[in-house]
């Protein structure tokens, strides 16, 4: 064979051995990657080529599937209620990624998930009927919570104490998630969504962790009677009024001058919420001992699913005492969701466990057997001792019953909680955050539910801006939502 001939023949054979070997490559290594890939359009034609299955709210479903007209993606997702269950639901959409209960169970609700898959599914490698998805929200709970929000900026969330079921998770101002389920639309929705200033798309009951001011208070009392620093919500603290911060000429003062705050006991100081004691407290503690009681209730957990999962709410470390004595009143860098603070009055409640929070119940296959069971799965952890939180629940109702906390006050029930007022902007500058947390008990069911509301802004003036006046009505609709026979 000619010299050159054959060079070229070896030369085309290599181009050839090259070529099965990549595509070989391609086929079985690259293959469910590309498969995978977002911008696969064959995976949003085969997502919708059938109706998704349903998140379930109170035995309704709260979602649904639409034929589209002049698509290759034959449905589309629908909502009813869609702004009320938004923070819950989020959205699935053929534009963009799923949120949310959307995201989370994305495989489930359309059928790939294993699980759901027959024999016969599995020998076919066909499409399973989609599942469901139950959730623990209480519609009337949910309800209450935005009505009672209505056009202020905040969020909203109530925890049933014994079983760790959240029975409301709302943010608001809200947004209607069937805006972003059309490919054709999703895109102007967007553009309007995301540039508002407002942020309706942030889930501000689960991922906008903001100071929680005097709620706060609650872990510093906490951390002083699990310690042993005083022995009963009655006993005196050593509380001079003003206090100054440690190492500072700064003077610490009270919101009311005239409440009697000098040497004031834990119950009198979360009654006028005294702003000196519990500096003093978090400092006579030592960051150390606040942050393990934060911790236990839930703070600086960076995988709080629930099964969304929470933004991390922070305890700081490495301070200065007079860092760890603002924290002793929420401020400096502590930082909470209306979660977390729900979660510490659902452990105070429920006699100092803390069962784990959970806003999905159970999901199935499209003929309703169950495939898990969340709240046979639920844990509970001990964060005080049954006395502590007996001595807290005592001062929590004294709150409601004589102190700041009046407003949530609801006739045939007990109720105990903290407000919270948080500073905003450099040197408070900016309308304070008003916060209020609180558990509350029906006197003839025995029925049980904590909330944590907090209202970043409202119409309300400046110097009307308060945990009371703000907040507590809010609480106090969800908890007669929740407590009614």
């Amino acid at each position: 064979m000619n010299k050159t001939i054959r060079r070229a023949s070896v030369f085309t054979l290599l181009l050839v051995l090259a070529l099965l070997g990549r595509a070989t490559w391609v086929q079985f290594y690259e293959g469910q990657a590309l498969a995978d890939d977002k911008d696969n359009r064959r995976n949003a034609i085969e997502t919708y080529s059938a109706p998704l299955g349903n998140i379930i709210v109170g035995g309704r479903s709260v979602t649904g599937s639409a034929p589209t007209k002049n698509s290759d993606l034959k449905y589309k997702r629908t909502y009813t209620d869609g702004e009320l269950y938004a923070a819950v639901t989020g959205y699935a959409s053929q534009a963009y990624a799923p949120t949310q209960l959307e995201g989370i169970y994305t495989a489930l609700l359309n059928g790939t998930d294993n699980r759901l898959k027959s024999v016969m599914d599995t020998i076919t490698n066909q499409r399973a009927d989609p599942g469901n998805v139950v959730t623990t929200i209480d519609p009337d709970v949910q309800k209450a919570a935005y009505d009672a929000l209505g056009d202020k900026k905040g969020g909203a969330v109530a925890i049933d104490p014994k079983t760790g079921k959240i029975l409301a998770v709302v943010s608001t101002p809200s947004y209607d998630p069937s805006s972003l389920t059309d490919a054709n639309t999703a895109g102007e929705a967007w553009k309007k969504l995301t540039s508002d200033p407002e942020k309706p798309l942030t889930n501000r009951a689960l991922r906008q962790p903001l100071p929680p001011g005097s709620t706060f208070k609650l872990v510093v009392a906490a951390a002083a009677l699990e310690d042993g620093l005083y022995q009963s919500v009655d006993d005196k603290t050593d509380s001079p009024d003003p206090y100054t911060l440690p190492g500072t000429t700064r003077e610490l003062s009270n919101e009311n001058p005239n409440a009697p705050c000098t040497d004031a006991t834990i119950r009198t100081a979360l009654q006028y919420s005294c702003n000196n004691v519990f500096a003093k407290m978090a400092v006579q503690l030592g960051q150390d001992k606040v942050k393990a009681m934060a911790e236990k209730f839930g703070f600086n957990d960076d995988q709080l699913d629930v099964p969304v999962r929470a933004y991390t709410s922070v305890y700081p470390s490495d301070m200065y005492p007079s860092q760890t004595a603002l924290t002793g009143i929420g401020q400096f860098d502590v930082t909470a969701t209306p979660l977390q603070m729900a979660m510490v009055s659902a452990a105070i409640a429920n006699g100092g466990k803390l069962v784990s929070p959970h806003m999905v119940s159970q999901i199935t296959n499209s003929g309703g057997d169950v495939l898990q069971d969340y709240d046979d799965e639920a844990g509970s952890k001990e964060i005080v001792s049954s006395s502590t939180a007996e001595q807290l629940q005592s001062a929590m109702q004294t709150v409601v019953d004589k102190g700041t906390g009046s407003n949530a006050q609801i006739p045939g029930a007990t109720v105990g909680g903290k407000t919270g007022t948080a500073q905003h902007g450099e040197n408070n500058s900016q309308v304070p955050y008003a916060w209020f947390t609180s558990y509350g008990k029906s006197d003839s069911s025995g029925k049980e539910v904590a909330v944590a509301v907090v209202v970043e802004q409202s119409n309300a003036a400046r110097s009307e801006v308060s945990g009371n006046g703000l907040a507590a009505p809010v609480a106090k609709a969800m908890m007669e939502a929740a407590l009614k026979d």
